[in-house]
């Protein structure tokens, strides 16, 4: 055991169960399942449809709880939190990114990256300044006040990595980013993810049936019928310091 918080890993999954019952048959999603996550890295989780990596997703974003078993953020077992604790917990510590962006159509770019701050009762000003960094960050300050029916897929991704990034999160998910994105745009936002790892420190957990972007990633964790089936690291080329800086052809735009 850890001594301290400090010490202890960002993430630290054991022994998680995933279970319900289907028209009186017991269906187990996620079984026996350990996994750790240090501060700073960058995982794909990959694996056939129904192996649980969504199940998994969850569950670590306290979206869902498991059957059994503990999840640790810094020591912390959220398990544990009642559901007011853990909305607050979610709310200043986690990130997500979905397949598809949930982005609010009657708003503009910039105050739909405010928004999670402002339900939390924080100053406009306050929001808006971090807003338009990250908007700065993604390529997008020349999109603040267009609003989502304005703006391309890809573009319309990149605001919703601000907004998840807007209350400075331990850990962003994301699930299937990039699934409806072309190969360019998906391409866009993959350099995107290496970049604000690199110079925000971000850990990144990253569902995806891109095998391009899996096999890019430093650390790859595969399932198959709730477990993990191999866990592997590698070395990681650096990205063009460019990659995600500039933002996206202009004639995507209205793509």
């Amino acid at each position: 055991m850890q001594s301290s918080r400090e010490a202890a890993p960002l993430v630290q999954v054991e022994g998680v169960w995933k279970k319900f019952l289907h028209e009186e048959r017991e269906v187990v999603i996620l079984k026996d399942l350990d996994l750790t996550i240090e501060q700073g890295e960058m995982l794909a989780v990959v694996g056939p449809s129904g192996a649980g990596k969504s199940t998994l997703l969850h569950i670590l974003g306290t979206l869902d709880l498991p059957t059994a078993g503990s999840i640790r953020y810094q020591g912390r077992d959220v398990t544990r939190y009642s559901a007011a604790q853990l909305s607050a917990f979610r709310n200043d510590s986690l990130g997500f990114v979905f397949q598809f962006h949930h982005l609010l159509p009657e708003f503009t770019a910039i105050e739909n990256v405010m928004m999670p701050g402002l339900i939390q009762g924080k100053r406009r000003g306050e929001m808006e300044k971090r807003a338009r960094g990250l908007l700065d960050e993604v390529g997008l300050s020349h999109r603040l006040t267009h609003r989502p029916g304005e703006l391309s897929g890809g573009e319309q991704q990149r605001v919703a990595f601000a907004r998840a990034l807007v209350m400075d999160p331990k850990l962003v998910m994301a699930d299937e980013p990039t699934g409806n994105l072309d190969s360019k745009t998906s391409e866009s936002i993959h350099s995107l993810f290496f970049d604000l790892n690199r110079r925000r420190g971000t850990t990144f957990l990253i569902v995806t049936h891109s095998r391009d972007l899996a096999d890019r990633m430093p650390r790859k964790v595969s399932m198959r019928d709730g477990r993990i089936e191999s866990d592997e690291r590698r070395p990681v080329e650096p990205e063009p310091d460019d990659a995600a800086e500039a933002p996206l052809d202009p004639s995507e735009a209205h793509g």
